[in-house]
């Protein structure tokens, strides 16, 4: 098996078409089937079922999907890192989730930049999936999550956590329902504590799964939503938008995951770790 035959694997995935595959590799279609012919040989398995309309994913192609992906992230970080600098000591690799970037993975990504300079750094946006399997796998050195991920060899370190408060584009009292009301998802724990808070609530219109999409649409439409408090301070104190008052709070923990061999390798984790719980 070659990284050409995984590449070309996952290509036509995206692309969902042998001739797509081959424009955006810049190679013959001719050259697509031949490596897709060796890599079905070589396991065993038919991993596309080829029709005129394109290609889709045989039950063994979903299987080997995930492996192929990681594979060819292993070989682009292992490109990486024997590539660097003379005078850089490592790579530290940070997966954080999306909407815990502006806050805590900033921060923590800033502080080791600052305190160690010998370091590369690299930092991949993920949701909760990606951590767990880059994690498992060595991918990344450390985790910014909502969910302590548990296993014998990671350690979960608790973080300050989100406050998640709802605000409003226009000043009002608590009402039962807005009907302009955009219900950003925040994961299990929420809905649990939503369901209990606003028990007799219609169902909304507008659900969002991302706290960063659920700002911008506030800002530019209008209504109200439950926001991180960090997120929407700034648009608090400028007028932009409004506490609602005596609206439930709620709370969303925060986690640093460190797998093992990264809490041996980069011992001064511990302090970058106490420097979040102290901001």
């Amino acid at each position: 098996m070659n990284l050409s035959a995984l590449q070309t694997f996952l290509a036509i995935i995206d692309t969902g078409n042998l001739n797509r595959a081959a424009e955006r590799l810049n190679v013959t279609q001719s050259t697509v089937t031949a490596r897709l012919n060796g890599l079905e040989l070589e396991l065993g398995q038919t991993l596309f079922m080829r029709r005129k309309s394109g290609a889709e994913l045989t039950s063994a192609g979903f299987k080997f999907q995930r492996y192929a992906q990681l594979m060819s992230d292993l070989w682009r970080q292992a490109r990486q890192e024997t590539s660097l600098p003379s005078d850089i000591e490592a790579v530290f690799n940070l997966g954080c989730l999306f909407d815990l970037w502006p806050g805590l993975g900033r921060t923590l990504f800033e502080a080791i930049r600052v305190s160690h300079p010998r370091v590369a750094l690299s930092t991949w946006p993920a949701d909760q999936s990606d951590i767990e399997r880059w994690l498992g796998s060595g991918l990344i050195d450390a985790a910014v999550c909502t969910t302590p991920v548990l296993r014998e060899s990671w350690t979960a370190h608790e973080l300050p956590g989100d406050r998640l408060v709802q605000v409003s584009s226009r000043p009002r009292e608590l009402m039962r329902w807005d009907p302009a009301y955009i219900y950003v998802d925040f994961g299990e724990e929420f809905r649990r504590q939503h369901a209990a808070a606003y028990p007799d609530g219609d169902a909304a219109t507008t659900v969002l799964g991302s706290a960063q999409w659920g700002l911008e649409h506030l800002m530019r439409c209008g209504g109200s939503a439950y926001l991180p408090e960090r997120l929407v301070q700034e648009h608090i104190v400028a007028g932009r938008l409004h506490l609602v008052p005596d609206a439930a709070v709620f709370q969303r923990a925060c986690y640093l995951v460190v797998n093992a061999r990264a809490a041996e390798q980069w011992p001064w984790l511990d302090d970058r770790i106490a420097e979040l719980r102290a901001a």
